[in-house]
């Protein structure tokens, strides 16, 4: 069965900080609370807030001054979406999607897990693309989408994470929150090892994320998520 932590549900964010530092300290699988209570929105506040205040006052200024001493490349990556769609992209779509990819399978239901196979496997198959004749391509798609949809209704009904991905999680979890970290080195135009602090941010976002989405669910993360994201832009388009 999945846990839940014995802690009184947080009313401010002093109170979240014993919770967030218990499971930081050991992740674990929990049974997310949900949003249709006071106690979720209290949480997710309180996180936000923990988020926000770490990333601004403290990571974004470390990091504005190891780019100008080193020298650094700013980020490029959104340097060819046209203006109009950057805001819909980076609040909407980016947290949406990287929630999902990233956290969406963290609790660890077996049908989550299965479709997070299935997505590895079609990744796996794009690399392969190039080599593969086209109609076999296509069919090898096709059979991993109809294996996607059978395995998501079969196992619909099975909710608790199997122990070995318990038992696993810690793991799990700092390597999903080091890999999220690593794959935003593609924002900037080149990487080397002094670029590697400028993906702090990413980082801090993916441990406090990690305890949203375990503790009050994957739209809480979402809504967390899009929230850092818009004050990121604020401050960019503050600072032109």
């Amino acid at each position: 069965m999945t846990t839940t932590q014995s802690d009184p549900s947080p009313r401010t964010a002093p109170a979240v900080l014993p919770q967030l530092a218990r499971f930081l300290a050991r992740p674990q699988v929990l049974t997310p609370i949900g949003l249709r209570s006071g106690s979720g929105w209290r949480i997710l506040a309180s996180v936000t807030a923990l988020h926000l205040a770490g990333m601004l006052l403290l990571i974004l200024p470390l990091l504005t001054l190891w780019q100008k001493t080193q020298d650094l490349p700013l980020p490029d990556a959104f340097g060819k979406v046209p203006s109009h769609w950057l805001l819909p992209l980076t609040i909407l779509a980016a947290p949406v999607l990287e929630e999902s990819i990233f956290r969406g399978w963290q609790t660890g239901r077996p049908r989550a897990l299965w479709l997070l196979g299935c997505f590895a496997a079609l990744v796996a198959i794009a690399a392969l693309a190039p080599g593969l004749d086209p109609v076999v391509l296509i069919a090898t798609i096709g059979v991993m989408a109809a294996a996607a949809g059978v395995g998501w209704f079969r196992l619909r009904k099975r909710k608790d994470a199997p122990k070995v991905y318990r038992a696993a999680y810690p793991i799990v979890f700092w390597v999903v929150a080091l890999a999220f970290a690593a794959v935003h080195l593609m924002n900037y135009p080149s990487a080397s090892l002094l670029s590697l602090p400028m993906v702090l941010p990413q980082l801090w976002a993916a441990l406090l994320l990690g305890f949203t989405r375990q503790r009050v669910g994957l739209v809480a993360a979402m809504l967390q998520h899009g929230a850092a994201n818009a004050a990121s832009m604020a401050l960019a388009l503050a600072g032109n």
